[in-house]
């Protein structure tokens, strides 16, 4: 189904492409099919009536230009804000390069509206001339209003089927302008420089709205004043720069330059100069931290670090009324395990014995949001709201009149917002359990040698790490084909036996003894078994496929016999099916009910909870290339907190080395098994929602795991149980239990408090469109499990468009033209973020999307923490140097927006997103940069496609290879480098990651659909 026409259909009336698009259709607009109906159309004049020239502005009070709203740092967070240009933190404004006056109607609201003028693209061949859509923050009313858009067409039907339940009151228009509809320019009015009312964080209008508009020649900047505006004129010579053409799939339909759109890339910049390698100190009632993706250093004073909780907006609304108005979900991104990152404290550690004991109500760990009562004897717990006893080992006397214990600083538990109890009783230590498929097709593949070397070497590296756990982990060893074959590796031994299970159903393991060995004791009889493994003959035919349970169901009984947490790591060659296919009630289509395709099958579901009850996480090695339309194997491995590798055979060296790399890290990846969450919050409020890679229990508020690891997150979704009180904030505790590699059962305590306010408007500023991203992917990625895509799609974008009309409604604090585009200062990367899930290979399949990539994406995305989510679905594309030399490298920081338009023929670009690496190679890139690069003498002669790149000495090989090595390091898997050469064949695997254009699975580009959420948004406030 697609999303976007063709070039040849603009055109046309668009009620045909309203039902490919997603958006649902409008109901009739009258006789003129505006929109926006209040306002009255305005056209742009042509490029040759646009001259330079001044003209005077004129303001009410003080007869000073002004352009710019002073940008309010984070560190207040009762001030207006806007997006920074500067280092003094100010807003550009556009100012009109065309003279050309014109009348704007009133509001509905009977106030007159600041008339605007915008630039034109100097593109006289295109049918929409191309017009800016600047900013506005309802804190600076003197942003440039651009003028209303004017939709000549409406739809009267959804070719789409049902629509979500929200969009009956959201009709939507899909609007288009032909050649002979163009707004027209009218002149910019002057406002006054104002001061900053620091009370409610707005920047009121004085100005009269029929001031004339001022042009100058240069840009400017004004001299920084304490809160007053700013103002950036431009000049002659940067009207008539020659402006960038833009590709097809980056143009607008409707004329809106894509450049001059909010920017992702920006954004991350912004942030990244405001806190890069800089400390945040994260206490009670924080402020807003910095971005995902932006590296600096945490410093825990009563409040969690926002790797370990993040939540969607750090000022929740005390009502739930209000929160229900603002349309933007309440609710956090929990990583438990999360990884300090270099530079910070580890993470203090307390026996249970010496830990002063939390809620013996609720079952809540002591905090720092817990109050002290009748000087230290009773506790106040804030998530179940009753005083407690404190025992009389643990008492300790209070001082001050806030009533703050004498030894705070000296526990952990008081004054901290992470920290972990070391708990009393011991569990087993977790185990490492390898099965090796030696079927007929595994034993032809030839690929049985490499594996079990590199099995080997990995084994023989952990045993040499004399003092670490790691080499006392016990180490089982299994083969199988259609049969199960169990090895005893018992040091008693002179050599391993070899147990041969046949029946299969109803599987008994007929010993216990030396099936799990320390590794240090048994490592010569397992390299005595892998030498053998390689020269086995297959005794039995596999044509109809293995089925991937049979080991699971092996190797859970393995641990079940030995009562042990552990990994079960299953290298699979043979075709897959699954087990059970004849019974009628399983499959696909055995049942009546409704199923998605995203749907596990009973049997997986069944084997996937004993393996989460008894610890066992299940990683998946695909070695051969499998069959289209066979079973997906990832449902297991993923609910059990593992993972699908898929390899095409082993036989290239980038399938290889990435084997040995995805070995690696998940033997020595550190793991927590037989985890279980619970999840705290303020009595006023609860708990609705929980979404992530885990098998629902019967309440959101505890979630039981297999096996988890520091990119593990979870999405937890909250809701208003009464109204709450603005005093006491609200607190969000989660406690995780789990047991170690060693056996060590351990409590991981993380708490954090936010404040509460009566005004929307508070909450809107403290919102992260990266969070917001993360969260609405989590939840709609778990969604397809019961509900339509279709429905998902829409949905999202009803839920956008109305929390921007909320935010327009509720917290402007002067009236806006229609034509104005209106977002929160800190969710200005939003409308792009959600653009890019909508459109997502998981939402919207494309022609060459295989069910099963879309289901591993799936799985995939939804184990990310936010920082990953973030770039899976805004990548980087990094610029590359054509040369290099000593003073100079890469710099990953100077990303470019995601787009054809930054792509050019003569340079080098690497795209970074967490599942792929490319590397563009444009057509005019210089012959001796290409043999530097990639040794080969021209473009023609370039290999494209999976290749790696060459080892040279010269500092552009070495200085673009270490970039992608670190790159590489912070992926959460192995990844092929695939270089993409202009104009070849496989340049559509770029395409599906420049995400601002429209997409080749039918996307609407980042311009449309920022262009259709602003003009719902409008509509639904008429």
């Amino acid at each position: 189904m697609m999303d976007v026409p063709t070039a040849n259909q603009s055109q046309t009336p668009c009620q045909p492409w309203a039902g490919q698009n997603g958006w649902s259709p409008a109901s009739p607009l009258g006789p003129s099919g505006n929109p926006l109906p209040g306002f009255q159309p305005l056209s742009l004049s042509s490029p040759s009536d646009q001259r330079p020239g001044y003209e005077h502005l004129q303001v009410s009070h003080h007869g000073c230009q002004s352009d710019l709203a002073p940008f309010t740092s984070r560190d207040d967070p009762h001030r207006g804000t806007l997006h920074s240009n500067d280092a003094d933190q100010s807003v550009r404004r556009v100012v009109p390069d065309a003279h050309v006056s014109s009348t704007v109607p009133t509001a509905s609201q009977g106030r007159h509206m600041p008339p605007c003028s915008l630039p034109l693209m100097k593109d006289v061949t295109q049918p929409c001339r191309l017009q800016q859509m600047p900013f506005y923050s309802p804190h600076s009313p003197s942003q440039g209003i651009s003028p209303p858009f004017q939709p000549p067409y409406t739809h009267q039907g959804s070719p789409n089927g049902p629509q979500s339940p929200h969009q009956k009151h959201l009709p939507i228009c899909s609007p288009s302008l032909g050649v002979n509809q163009s707004p027209q320019f009218t002149p910019q009015p002057a406002f006054e420089r104002t001061h900053v009312d620091s009370s409610v964080g707005f920047i009121h209008n004085h100005a009269s709205p029929t001031s004339p508009v001022s042009q100058q020649s240069q840009w400017t900047l004004a001299a920084p004043s304490g809160g007053t505006i700013n103002e950036f004129v431009p000049n002659a010579a940067a009207q008539d720069r020659n402006i960038t053409p833009q590709s097809p799939s980056s143009e607008s339909r409707y004329g809106l330059d894509p450049e001059l759109l909010p920017s992702v890339v920006t954004v991350i910049a912004e942030d990244a100069a405001e806190w890069e390698g800089k400390v945040f100190v994260s206490e009670a009632f924080s402020r807003l931290p910095p971005l995902a993706t932006t590296s600096c250093i945490i410093e825990d004073r009563g409040n969690a670090s926002p790797l370990a909780i993040r939540s969607a907006s750090y000022c929740v609304p005390c009502e739930g009324q209000t929160a229900l108005l603002s349309r933007v979900p309440l609710g956090a991104l929990v990583t438990p395990l999360a990884k300090q990152d270099a530079g910070e404290k580890h993470l203090p550690v307390c026996t249970e014995p010496e830990c002063v004991m939390g809620c013996g109500g609720c079952g809540a760990s002591m905090c720092p949001a817990m109050g002290w009562q009748d000087c230290g004897q009773r506790v106040y717990c804030p998530f179940c709201g009753k005083l407690g006893e404190v025992p009389w080992q643990h008492y300790q006397p209070t001082r001050g009149v806030e009533g703050v214990r004498v030894d705070k600083d000296k526990r952990p538990e008081l004054s901290m917002g992470s920290y972990e109890i070391l708990n009393s009783q011991r569990g087993e230590p977790a185990a490492l359990l390898l099965a090796i498929d030696v079927s007929a097709s595994a034993v032809r593949g030839g690929h049985l040698e490499f594996a079990t070397q590199q099995i080997l070497a990995l084994l023989t590296s952990l045993k040499r790490e004399d003092g670490d756990a790691s080499s006392d982990v016990r180490v089982g060893l299994m083969t199988y084909d259609s049969r199960i074959h169990l090895y005893n590796l018992s040091p008693a031994l002179t050599r391993p036996h070899m147990l041969v299970i046949a029946e299969t159903e109803d599987l008994q393991l007929p010993v216990r003894e030396g099936l799990l060995v320390p590794l240090k004791d048994c490592i010569d009889s397992i390299d005595s078994v892998l030498q053998l493994i390689p020269q086995f003959s297959p005794e039995c035919d596999d044509s109809s496929g293995v089925p991937m349970e049979l080991p699971v169901k092996a190797g859970l009984a393995v641990l079940q016999a030995l009562s042990c947490p552990g990994k079960l790591l299953i290298f699979h060659t043979a075709p897959l099916i699954e087990m059970g296919l004849t019974n009628s009630s399983s499959g696909f289509f055995g049942s009546n009910k409704p199923k998605s395709i995203f749907q596990p099958s009973e049997l997986a579901v069944s084997l996937a909870k004993e393996c989460v009850s008894q610890g066992c996480g299940v990683h998946l090695f695909v070695l051969s290339q499998q069959d289209v339309g066979g079973a997906w194997p990832g449902h297991i491995p993923y609910l059990t907190g593992g993972a699908l590798y898929n390899y095409s055979h082993l036989q290239g060296e980038l399938d290889r080395e990435r084997f040995s790399t995805d070995l690696r890290s998940v033997v020595e990846t550190d793991t927590g098994y037989k985890a279980e969450l619970r999840i705290y919050v303020s009595k006023d409020m609860r708990v609705s929602g929980c979404y992530g890679l885990f098998l629902p229990g019967p309440s959101p508020s505890r979630v039981i795991m297999a096996t988890l690891d520091r990119r593990t997150t979870l999405a937890v979704e909250l809701a208003h149980s009464r109204a709450l009180d603005e005093t006491r904030g609200v607190a969000i505790q989660t406690v995780l239990s789990y047991s170690t590699q060693t056996g060590d059962r351990r409590t991981r305590v993380h708490t954090l408090t936010l404040r509460c306010s009566r005004h929307l408007q508070d909450t809107f500023r403290q919102y992260q469109a990266q969070t917001l991203l993360t969260f609405y992917c989590k939840k709609i990625y778990c969604s397809v499990l019961e509900r339509p895509l279709q429905e998902l799609r829409e949905e999202l974008q009803t839920e956008v468009t109305e929390a921007l009309a909320s935010y327009r409604k509720h917290c402007c604090s002067a009236s806006v033209s229609a034509g104005q585009l209106v977002l929160p200062q800190y969710l200005r990367a939003l409308p792009v973020y959600i653009n890019s899930l909508r459109k997502s290979e998981v939402l919207l399949p494309g022609l060459r999307s295989s069910v099963h990539q879309r289901l591993q994406q799936r799985c995939q995305v939804l184990s990310m923490d936010a920082c990953s989510t973030s770039t899976h679905f805004y990548p980087l594309l990094l610029p590359l140097p054509l040369s290099v030399d000593s003073s100079s490298s890469p710099d990953p920081e100077e990303a470019l927006r995601c787009c054809a338009a930054s792509l050019e023929p003569g340079s080098l670009y690497l795209v970074h997103a967490p599942l792929t690496l490319l590397l563009w190679v444009g057509t005019q890139v210089p012959a001796c940069t290409l043999v530097e690069l990639f040794n080969a003498s021209c473009f023609s002669s370039l290999p494209s496609g999976e290749t790696k790149l060459p080892v040279l000495e010269n500092l552009l090989s070495l200085s673009v290879r270490s970039l992608i090595n670190t790159l590489n390091s912070q992926a959460p898997c192995a990844r092929k480098l695939w270089v993409v050469k202009q104009g070849d064949a496989c340049e559509e695997a770029l395409q599906r990651h420049l995400v601002e254009d429209k997409s080749p699975n039918g996307g609407a580009s980042y311009a449309d659909f920022l262009y259709h959420l602003h003009v719902n948004s409008v509509r639904l406030l008429q």
